[in-house]
């Protein structure tokens, strides 16, 4: 583990939206610059126009912000090695892509699409992999000049050795070796002018100072590129890390967007901004994430963003998938949902009442939270649990009124009963209220299912509430008689 601070980078590509992968690339950018002392980067890698999403941009820093990854530089903030934004720094590629077709590392090539198609379907047909097959390699730059001055489109590609191998070292998966004739010379500057990724990436990380680039595992196939080109410019190479895939829940095979169409029919997804929709907190979520490739060791798995600073160590990854377990997303979730301040989840799960309608006064909220905390997987958990403390008048299905094993008749007589007990009490506190109804149980022999699922859903509208004595006492007497009296009428009606 380095005690140097160290520059790490955050570099998405507004072309979708902000993903599990992305949120946890950025996290181990975070954590490790934060464990360091060192500065966490935001890049917006949007050169690639025809996959451009407009808002994902926002999208990506709505994200981060959300999720508590604050970046020291970044397109919105600046900083001293910007612009942050790679549509805006068109001139600097233009540049370093010179300078490489003047190193003799790179050279103009002005194949057409048609001829390079003609060429991947002869080699197919040879049954071999399709590649570049060095047509305007040996072209004299004389020559070259000439047709570039005559509007020739071109591309500027990459001069792979050929010879002997590349070795590149992986913080991760340690030294990975590949012959050099199986590389291609690939573009890295488009015929419109713009940079490739092989080519952006690898100036922006040298002139932005980056000392450690954790990125996906889906670069390893152009490692031993970027490090070819990293290499010819004689630049000091980062600390490279792939991190590990994520797999389905089953375990097999690669997560995709499918698998999360149908996680969300189950109320998750691997979105950002989905999950925050649906009422996953974004200290759950950053839990859960972590320790998706990261073994903490013998720490407590329930850890805030501070407990991972303090205990993040590079050599706790590993390269190994990991399934996506949305029931531990739950379990992180609920417990960072409990070790919340009451005013803190009070203000969290405000909007879901509002935004269902209901008027919310902040008295009443915070009496329920001690109740139903317990009870909480997502936010939005809060609506099934406790709107009805929001509502003047509870729907109730008089069905469900009729206690187990009881008749409509027999029932009506429980909740009369129950009545003129909470009637002749001056309050209907918790230390108030019970007692008299357990005395109730035993004076009717029957259960305390029976008996207190009457004045549950009476009260509540529901079968299921939070602590039926808590309850009553936030809603107060007058209610709950009012309530009552409601529910021995529907009772009577059946009869």
């Amino acid at each position: 583990m380095t005690e140097t601070p160290v520059r790490a980078r955050f570099a998405p590509s507004p072309t979708g939206h902000m993903h599990l992968g992305s949120a946890r690339t950025a996290l181990y950018n975070y954590l490790l610059a934060r464990k360091t002392g060192g500065q966490f980067i935001l890049r917006i890698e949007d050169t690639d126009r025809k996959r451009f999403m407009p808002g994902t941009e926002q999208e990506l820093i709505d994200g981060l912000h959300w999720l508590g990854l604050h970046y020291d530089e970044g397109p919105d903030i600046g900083g001293l090695f910007g612009p942050y934004r790679q549509t805006e720094r068109y001139e600097i590629y233009q540049e370093f892509a010179r300078k490489l077709v003047n190193l003799d590392h790179a050279f103009p090539c002005f194949c057409t699409t048609e001829r390079l198609d003609r060429v991947r379907a002869e080699q197919q047909t040879r049954k071999e992999n399709p590649h570049y097959d060095g047509f305007c390699r040996s072209l004299a730059p004389d020559e070259a000049a000439r047709r570039i001055a005559s509007g020739e489109k071109y591309v500027i590609r990459f001069r792979m050795p050929k010879e002997g191998s590349t070795t590149a070292n992986d913080l991760l998966r340690g030294s990975i070796t590949i012959e050099n004739r199986n590389l291609d010379d690939s573009v890295l500057m488009k015929s419109d002018g713009w940079p490739t990724y092989h080519l952006a990436a690898m100036v922006d990380d040298h002139l932005m100072k980056i000392s450690h680039v954790f990125r996906g595992s889906e670069w390893l196939g152009t490692f031993p590129l970027h490090v070819n080109i990293i290499r010819a410019f004689g630049w000091e190479e980062p600390i490279w890390m792939h991190l590990s895939v994520f797999l389905k829940p089953t375990g097999k095979g690669k997560m995709s967007k499918r698998e999360s169409a149908e996680a969300i029919k189950d109320g998750h997804s691997i979105f950002i901004k989905d999950l925050e929709g649906l009422g996953f907190i974004p200290e759950g979520l950053v839990n859960w994430a972590a320790l998706m490739g990261w073994g903490a060791g013998e720490t407590e798995d329930v850890l805030s963003l501070d407990e991972m600073i303090e205990k993040f160590d590079i050599t706790h990854l590993t390269p190994s998938p990991a399934a996506v377990n949305f029931t531990k997303l739950d379990y992180f979730n609920g417990e960072h949902i409990r070790r919340l301040t009451h005013i803190d989840l009070a203000g969290r799960i405000k909007p879901y009442f509002l935004n269902a309608g209901y008027s919310v006064d902040d008295e009443t909220l915070l009496k329920i939270i001690p109740i139903i905390r317990e009870r909480l997987v997502t936010l939005d958990d809060c609506l099934p649990f406790a709107a009805w403390f929001f509502k003047e008048k509870v729907d109730v299905n008089p069905l469900e009124l009729v206690g187990k094993n009881l008749t409509a008749a027999q029932s009506a007589d429980v909740a009369r009963k129950i009545y003129a007990i909470l009637d002749s009490l001056p309050d209907l506190s918790h230390a108030v209220s019970e007692a008299p109804m357990r005395h109730l149980i035993v004076d009717l022999g029957l259960s305390p299912n029976q008996v207190f699922g009457i004045l549950r859903v009476a009260v509540t509208g529901q079968t299921v509430s939070p602590p039926l004595f808590e309850s009553m006492e936030i809603v107060g007497k007058a209610r709950v008689i009012e309530r009552l009296q409601n529910a021995i009428g529907l009772l009577d009606k059946m009869i």
